[in-house]
């Protein structure tokens, strides 16, 4: 049975000849069957593909020419005895002048020194914090969900909606969410919204100074990402303002963009950034 459904899968059928009429005055029509193309998107995960397509352009003068390469001297290595390859070896370095010697290790110090000056350079993770905020904005997923309830902006199809994406992801019953959602009040206002952010924002930060014992006037790059909150002036402008910040920093705001921006901030920090200024 297994095997017949399986198979039903890989057919399709196709009508055609569609309104052709009979003798007898009724429209007719013909069925072709015919097995499918695979699903190359199922079958295949496009995402190692189009690594493997970089890979592939990023090295493709290596992978085109070493192969050659190691050919070739295979070739020529392999057809020589051990005593016969040092005694080439020997007759052809005897043949150059000292100053053809200089030269060829003057371009093979220089060609090393150009590959290894163009590679990207390594950047380390020092150390980070994360803000833990107070016991008193601890709430449950069943808090959520009544609060949620009381606020009567719902339906009752929105909450068992709500309560679903609560349990697929993964949040506790030990979740921290800001008192502008728990409140019963409506607080949801810019004032509300800055201090939230401050206390986040500059929690975090304090924990870092002191873990790294690396001063504000110090960061030359401070790249800040809020997926909502998008404020005039901008978050990076209340750190700069708070710590006192010299006024030749990189500083960079993204807002709005989603929870997708924490791995653009982090490209824009390390790539874009660190490796454009190491020294």
């Amino acid at each position: 049975m297994a095997r017949n459904q399986e198979e039903h899968h890989l057919l399709s059928t196709e009508i055609v000849n569609r309104g052709m009429e009979s003798s007898s005055g009724s429209m007719t029509f013909s069925v072709r069957v015919r097995r499918r193309l695979p699903d190359f998107v199922q079958s295949v995960n496009l995402k190692y593909v189009k690594l493997g397509y970089h890979y592939l352009i990023n090295h493709g003068i290596y992978l085109a020419t070493l192969p050659v390469l190691v050919l070739v001297f295979s070739a020529e290595v392999g057809s020589l005895s051990r005593e016969e390859l040092w005694r080439k070896l020997w007759d052809s370095t005897a043949r150059y002048d000292l100053a053809t010697v200089l030269a060829f290790f003057g371009v093979f110090v220089f060609t090393l020194s150009v590959y290894f000056m163009s590679r990207p350079r390594s950047i380390y993770l020092l150390n980070f914090a994360c803000y833990r905020p107070h016991d008193n904005l601890k709430v449950s997923k069943e808090e959520i969900i009544e609060q949620a309830r009381k606020s009567g902006k719902f339906d009752e199809a929105s909450l068992q909606f709500q309560k679903r994406i609560l349990e697929s992801s993964g949040i506790g019953d030990e979740t921290y969410l800001p008192k502008a959602i728990m409140s019963g009040e409506n607080c949801s206002t810019m004032k509300e919204g800055r201090a939230e952010a401050s206390m986040v924002m500059f929690g975090a930060l304090d924990e870092l100074f002191e873990k790294t014992r690396v001063r504000p006037k110090d960061v030359g790059v401070l790249v800040v990402n809020c997926s909502i909150f998008n404020p005039t002036p901008s978050l990076s402008a209340m750190i700069i303002n708070h710590y006192k910040m010299r006024g030749n920093i990189l500083s960079f705001n993204l807002g709005g963009m989603g929870c997708s921006a924490g791995i653009i901030a982090l490209d824009l920090a390390t790539r874009d950034m660190l490796q454009a200024n190491l020294t």
